[in-house]
This record gives structure tokens, C-alpha cells and sequence, in this order.
């Protein structure tokens, strides 16, 4: 199984646990600056847009973990409309971004 396959298997495994099968999700595997993954979503749409990094530098590829990014990028998708709404309100992007990365974190210790 390549790094690709497991990270979409994974993200999936979270996705069923946190019920958010409404979602339809879309893999892609390209070159990411600055990032082992990401996620984009659309709460209209319910569509998400999740990305593996396939140009990790090498300085980095030993502290990647496919599966650890896999859950890390579902837990987002559990959290984005809370932050999709934090951002409308009164407090910096800056702010909410830092508040949600850090929940992310935690969560995925904790899970």
C-alpha cells in the first residue's frame, strides 16, 4: 500500500468515527509548501478537498506520519464549521486559526 493509499484509508477510518460521512471527500497528492497535508472544505457544498504532500523535503520525511496527518486532517473537518462561524465574528483569522490548530492537537493526542 503506498503512503497515498493508507492516508485515504485513514482520513476515512476518522471520518466514519467522527460521523461525517455527509461529506464527500476528494484526495489529492501534490506538492504542498510548507505542509505534510491540508484540508479545504465547502459546509455548503458538504465537500472537502484533502492533500498529501508528495515533495516532503528530506529533512523532514522522518517525522512525517501518514496516519497521524490522516486523523489530523479529518479532525479539522470535524471542526471546520466552528471555525467557519468563529471567523465571522469579531476576533482576528488570526486568532481562530491559532485556537483551532491548537484544539486539533490536542484532540489528536487524545484520540
Amino acid at each position: 500500500m503506498t503512503d497515498f493509499e493508507l492516508f485515504q484509508e485513514e482520513f476515512k477510518v476518522w471520518q466514519g468515527k467522527f460521523g461525517l460521512m455527509g461529506y464527500g471527500i476528494y484526495f489529492k497528492h501534490e506538492e504542498i509548501d510548507g505542509a505534510f497535508a491540508d484540508i479545504s472544505i465547502n459546509h455548503e457544498l458538504m465537500v472537502a478537498t484533502v492533500r498529501l504532500n508528495n515533495k516532503l523535503p528530506d529533512e523532514i520525511k522522518p517525522i512525517s506520519d501518514i496516519k497521524r496527518d490522516a486523523k489530523h486532517e479529518a479532525i479539522h473537518l470535524l471542526i471546520g464549521r466552528l471555525e467557519m462561524n468563529g471567523r465571522c465574528r469579531e476576533v482576528s483569522s488570526g486568532e481562530i486559526f491559532e485556537a483551532s490548530e491548537e484544539l486539533v492537537n490536542k484532540l489528536g493526542n487524545l484520540i
